[in-house]
């Protein structure tokens, strides 16, 4: 048993370490490509706009965004630690979906915000865990 976490936790810690450092979906094999489940949008004001050009904004702003909230496509947002924008986690299958949405907003329709785009989805190391070999349980002491 102790052997089988061992080995479990050195192809987790691989196959992480490769997930987050690739630069492209097709740097790993398909199998190891997580389905995008959400996208992670970052959000930060553009070079240049003033602190009162956003806030001039924000009225309209928080309302569009509890809109999307309760029609369900916003899941979680928050703002960043270091005081330089929002994140939020939407729901979406890709970011071209979560774009088409997220451009509705009226910083962005004002040009005003820089976005990321990033889609997640399951972390496909874990699917280790999931292997005839890993579910198998050992033997019972005699």
């Amino acid at each position: 048993m102790k052997r089988i976490v061992t080995i479990l936790l050195g192809v987790l810690t691989t196959a992480s370490l490769a997930q987050s450092q690739s630069t492209t979906p097709t740097a790993l094999p398909s199998v190891a490509v997580p389905a995008t489940t959400a996208v992670l949008v970052i959000e930060s004001p553009k070079e240049g706009v003033t602190f009162q050009q956003v806030m001039a904004v924000m009225p309209l702003e928080v309302r569009a965004t509890v809109k999307l909230y309760l029609d369900g496509k916003i899941r979680e947002w928050y703002s960043r630690g270091d005081g330089k924008g929002v994140i939020f986690l939407v729901d979406a299958k890709s970011a071209d979906e979560a774009r088409e949405f997220m451009e509705t907003l009226p910083l962005a329709k004002q040009k005003l915000m820089d976005s990321e785009y990033i889609p997640v989805g399951p972390l496909m190391p874990l699917r280790a865990l999931m292997s005839p070999s890993a579910q198998q349980q050992p033997p019972a002491a005699q």
